[in-house]
């Protein structure tokens, strides 16, 4: 899943407006972030095999520090503590710990069979919505639409700038997302690392956005 996670982190604007879009997108992302970090460590691996999924061609092989349930856990936790340890905010951080761990229940969704439950275990889960294009399509852009609906209705772009900025990062979120689907599958396993860390872009841009002038709307 990819455009579902940001729906996560849009939607949750409404439950605690004090957090930037920018750190609710970097937790519901977070493992994704972490992932690239890893492969490129070479701690976890990926392989492209085409027809792998019917939306993806890549077969996760190995990634049992950012993608096991236990893993994810561990991670929602710390990323909770170290934002209460600076903001003092004891919901947003319980609410960044579940958004953490949002990420694997969506993956659990869409994933083959190849998350692990706990890092030393063989035993992996998915419940393989990945091979359903149509299914996918449907499902993930129901959960970005209603994320979006959720953080519009929330009512923080009375201003032109972060309206602009806002739309702009939509439009371009679900233009990654047709290239992802429809795009050729990427030429090696290297790139996919860089691909992933390209993503902390999204990350700032929400950040941006929470900081843009205050431009009223004429």
């Amino acid at each position: 899943m990819f455009i579902g996670h940001f729906g996560v982190g849009f939607a949750a604007k409404s439950v605690d407006k004090k957090i930037s879009l920018g750190t609710l997108f970097l937790a519901s992302q977070f493992i994704d972030l972490l992932w690239p970090i890893l492969l490129l460590l070479g701690l976890e691996s990926v392989k492209i095999e085409a027809g792998n999924t019917a939306v993806t061609p890549l077969n996760f092989i190995s990634y049992p520090i950012s993608h096991s349930m236990l893993g994810v856990i561990f991670w929602g936790i710390i990323f909770g503590i170290v934002y209460y340890l600076f903001k003092k905010n004891l919901r947003g951080s319980i609410l960044l710990g579940v958004l953490v761990f949002s990420h694997w229940l969506l993956d659990l969704l869409t994933h083959r069979p190849d998350l692990q439950l706990f890092p030393w275990s063989d035993y992996k889960v998915g419940f393989s919505l990945w091979n359903s294009f149509t299914g996918t399509l449907l499902v993930e852009g129901l959960i970005f639409t209603a994320g979006l609906f959720i953080f519009y209705k929330v009512g923080i772009l009375q201003r032109k700038s972060k309206q602009i900025l806002f739309w702009s990062l939509v439009i371009f979120l679900a233009a990654i997302y047709v290239v992802n689907l429809f795009g050729p599958p990427p030429p090696s396993e290297e790139p996919i690392a860089f691909v992933g860390l390209s993503q902390w872009i999204l990350v700032a841009w929400a950040y941006l956005m929470d900081k843009a002038p205050k431009t009223k709307l004429t």
